[in-house]
């Protein structure tokens, strides 16, 4: 076994460190009103997310990563069973008309987190377990794959969860890809993905809202345009350097989810061009580390594996990044490390803890 990769834990520190420090500032003003303690939102992140997040990331560290290969479809199943709870009383919890909770005995957590990391685990080991041959076939590597995906999708869309849906198609699409897939099978997934999207867009009024939003960010600023024209006066109030730390003024009730999906925006007004650069800088190593060691890994399962943990903590952060800027409608997924969301961060740590893993036996 090799050392530790601390390049990687300096990256994911990093993020943590600015994501608490943030959390602090953008919570502030809300956390101060609903529960009289302006440091709520912090304790809660810290308690439930970064300390069961350290638990999973000490055990998904010690274990040998293909332990994961043996048993990747029981985890896949009990996935999807924790995020079928949040269809039946009383275990689902709902909330602003979306169910994607689940309540354990007053312990509140979100399933689809599990379901992301539990399926990038299962792709890669069933692909990596398939002849180059069958990954190729239509019967045997395609249609499954889609089938697999397509399970996974339907229960998120039902939530409805359309943001966590777009990370997971495009996540299980690039380990499909590394695996060796056809490239038009490849072309075939991405227009089945668009041909989909377009449908849910269409049965939903609120979808189409954030589609006409996207396109023209200036029609109703008042009304369905309020989160992303809030979001583009943050970042550009921000300038070079940024207002200064605590110093923004769209967390006092300007701009939606502060602490949540915009949180990207809070640091912007901020921390300025400077500290915006900066996190993307760190998510683009932190992917770039993660293909690294996918590259040296010592076995197909391991490549798939840390392939697809670089692909689902960089597909969400490029989303949820490219939302606040204008570059896609508005989604609603977390910044991976640093949005509010005990089971987001939770998750994330025992994701760079199996990627730690690979890389010492690389």
């Amino acid at each position: 076994m090799k050392k530790i990769d601390y390049a990687l834990i300096f990256i994911v520190i990093s993020l943590m460190a600015i994501g608490f420090l943030m959390l602090s500032s953008a919570s502030i003003v809300i956390a101060q009103d609903i529960s009289g303690s302006p440091y709520y939102y912090l304790k809660h992140q810290f308690l439930y997310g970064f300390i069961f997040g350290l638990l999973a990331f000490f055990l998904t560290f010690k274990i040998n990563y293909r332990f994961w290969k043996k048993i990747a479809l029981p985890i896949l199943i009990i996935s999807f069973v924790l995020v079928s709870l949040v269809f039946i009383k009383p275990f689902g919890v709902g909330f602003g008309g979306a169910k994607r909770w689940v309540n354990f005995a007053g312990f509140v957590f979100q399933p689809a987190e599990i379901l992301k990391l539990s399926l990038v685990i299962y792709l890669a080991a069933w692909l990596s377990s398939k002849s180059d041959k069958e990954i190729k076939s239509l019967s045997r590597g395609f249609l499954p794959f889609l089938i697999i995906a397509v399970g996974a999708g339907f229960l998120l869309a039902s939530q409805p969860d359309i943001g966590t849906l777009s990370i997971l198609f495009a996540a299980s699409l690039i380990i499909f890809f590394a695996s060796g897939a056809r490239i038009y099978h490849v072309i075939l997934t991405v227009l089945f993905s668009l041909i989909s999207l377009f449908s849910l867009i269409k049965i939903a009024p609120y979808r189409l809202n954030r589609l006409i939003t996207f396109l023209n960010p200036q029609f109703d600023p008042a009304g369905i345009s309020y989160q992303i024209n809030q979001a583009l006066i943050a970042i550009g109030s921000g300038g070079f350097w940024g207002l200064g730390l605590g110093q923004g003024r769209q967390k006092y009730y300007y701009l939606p989810e502060p602490t949540g999906d915009s949180i990207f925006a809070i640091i912007a007004e901020e921390l300025g061009f400077v500290g915006a650069s900066t996190i993307i800088a760190l998510f683009v190593l932190l992917v770039w580390r993660a293909f690294f060691i996918a590259k040296n890994a010592n076995d197909y399962f391991g490549k798939l594996l840390a392939c697809g943990i670089g692909a689902l903590i960089g597909t969400q952060a490029f989303i949820n990044i490219g939302a606040m800027v204008g570059l896609f409608p508005l989604t609603g997924v977390p910044l991976p490390f640093i949005s509010f969301g005990g089971t987001s961060l939770a998750m994330a740590m025992a994701a760079i803890g199996i990627l730690i893993n690979i890389s010492r036996y690389s």
